[in-house]
């Protein structure tokens, strides 16, 4: 769930930011800036929840990067994809903000049970 919160932050924010200040930039450009944020804030909230959890800051920030870069590129990739199918370009709407999450949410459930089986790791 941190994952996605952390995603959303980078994510969100940097569609609104191009939304609200009506910046002429390329769809294309801004969903790559928009899953480049995404990635790094996801990081960046995974890092300080593990130095919460007394972690030192290098071994939180391996964890952390470490934990899943495909499951937040996925994610990433299919949320913003979704948005771009639903609204045409780079935009936060009301209703496909639910929606956005929701796949996003759920792309990475199989490679994430996968890697879980394979490494024999109960998530409960």
């Amino acid at each position: 769930m941190w994952c996605v919160i952390g995603c959303v932050i980078g994510d969100f924010g940097t569609i609104l930011y191009f939304q609200l200040t009506q910046t002429p930039f390329p769809v294309l450009g801004i969903m790559i800036l928009a899953i480049i944020n995404g990635i790094l804030t996801s990081i960046m909230l995974e890092t300080f929840i593990l130095m919460r959890q007394d972690f030192k800051f290098v071994k939180a920030l391996k964890i952390a990067c470490g934990m899943s870069f495909i499951s937040m590129v996925s994610m990433e990739v299919a949320m913003n994809l979704t948005d771009y199918l639903l609204t045409g370009g780079a935009m936060l709407t009301w209703w496909v903000v639910p929606i956005m999450l929701t796949v996003g949410f759920l792309t990475p459930w199989p490679y994430n049970y996968w890697r879980l089986k394979k490494f024999g790791i109960a998530c409960h």
